[in-house]
């Protein structure tokens, strides 16, 4: 298949197409705008490959979504492109809007004028699937899940963008007969993620020796899903699902906020042991001295608590048992084995986070309503 894929310098949309590109015979487009969060040095690893090529536009621009399918009749379209953090669409929701409700809806406009005049062989082959995240769901009590059949009860101005462009989707499907299928994925974590979400923030802030900002007392719980596997589920949706399904994508990991930072800080304090804020050092003088006292009070002493953000839900939990039953996927990587190798990948590439952090994005905080209010 020649596949269409939005926001493919994206943290996910690159790590799709790493998996496609490496692991496939199919091919690739990757339309993407390049905003802050795109980064098409995720991409070193497959971008030479002759199954690759890459289209700089803005899928708010409907001409240019035009002739991008036009020009290279892809037989799939993953729509991944979208403003993704709830304290960005806090401080500025209308770039939530625009992007993830407008652009989503011009590229169903182009997508459907697009499928109407492909062959009756093409048609049957052609999907378009728009990839969502649970936060769609809302706020989840201790004892449930989110299922495929939950309502939606967004939260955020980002969550409630995403939730209307999966209602779009649908529609698109029951009134245009466009052959659609949806995902909604838990929190992803791994390589190449992009510093303001919160594992990405926690390890460099703390190879830094910065402070490491946890919201209200950080029993906030997610569900973790490694973004390598979320790349071969959505592979597998692409490939096996069922016209006008969704599909709800978890990792089983459920972990507070604050156990997620004292992990990545004890993973720290073992492969870090040189920094000034572990306890490891085996040199006697640096850190840990003979008698056994120690100098350091650990990454974690660089622990603070923040105010919550506003509207912040306390718990988000898939229930995968559907892409697990139909379509035989379920993820590989435990949230043990997870963050490890996250955590490792960040202490090998350095100068892949450096440079984004090159002044365009300086680890800032986000998402305080008071602070617009006090600027009045």
């Amino acid at each position: 298949m020649k596949i269409l894929v939005t926001g493919g310098a994206g943290f996910i949309g690159s790590a799709v197409i790493r998996e496609i590109i490496g692991n496939t015979d199919h091919s690739v487009v990757n339309l993407d705008k390049l905003t802050y969060a795109g980064n098409l040095n995720s991409l070193i690893t497959v971008d030479k490959s002759k199954n690759y090529q890459f289209v700089q536009i803005d899928i708010c621009n409907k001409t240019d979504v035009e002739n991008t399918l036009n020009k290279y009749q892809p037989d799939v379209i993953m729509h991944l492109a979208a403003e993704s953090h709830v304290d960005r669409s806090i401080d500025g929701p209308a770039e939530f809007l625009h992007t993830n409700i407008i652009g989503t809806f011009n590229l169903l406009e182009c997508a459907r004028a697009y499928y109407d005049i492909l062959s009756e062989e093409r048609k049957a082959a052609f999907r378009f699937h728009h990839i969502s995240t649970d936060e769609v769901y809302g706020d989840l009590a201790s004892d449930l899940l989110f299922t495929e059949e939950t309502p939606y009860a967004p939260s955020s101005p980002y969550s409630a963008s995403k939730a209307s462009s999966d209602h779009l989707v649908r529609a698109w499907r029951r009134t245009y007969g466009l052959p659609v299928l949806i995902t909604n994925c838990s929190n992803n974590y791994g390589p190449y993620h992009f510093p303001e979400k919160l594992i990405p923030h926690i390890i460099i802030n703390a190879l830094q020796g910065k402070p490491l900002p946890i919201y209200g007392k950080g029993d906030q719980v997610r569900d973790w899903l490694y973004v390598e596997d979320h790349a071969r589920a959505l592979l597998t949706v692409l490939e096996k699902g069922m016209i006008g399904e969704t599909y709800n994508i978890g990792g089983h990991n459920e972990y507070k906020n604050i156990d997620v930072v004292n992990i990545i800080c004890e993973i720290l304090e073992e492969l870090v042991p040189e920094s000034p804020y572990s306890c490891m050092s085996e040199e006697v003088g640096l850190n840990c001295h003979s008698d056994g006292s120690c100098d350091s009070k650990g990454f974690k002493s660089l622990i603070t608590y923040v105010t919550d953000r506003p509207g912040h839900d306390m718990r988000y939990a898939i229930d995968a048992a559907k892409i697990k039953g139909d379509l035989g996927w379920s993820p590989v990587e435990t949230f043990e084995s997870g963050i490890r190798k996250t955590v490792s990948w960040y202490l090998n590439n350095k100068l892949w986070w450096q440079n984004v952090l090159d002044g365009s994005y300086q680890l800032g905080r986000l998402g305080k309503i008071e602070t617009k209010l006090e600027k009045k």
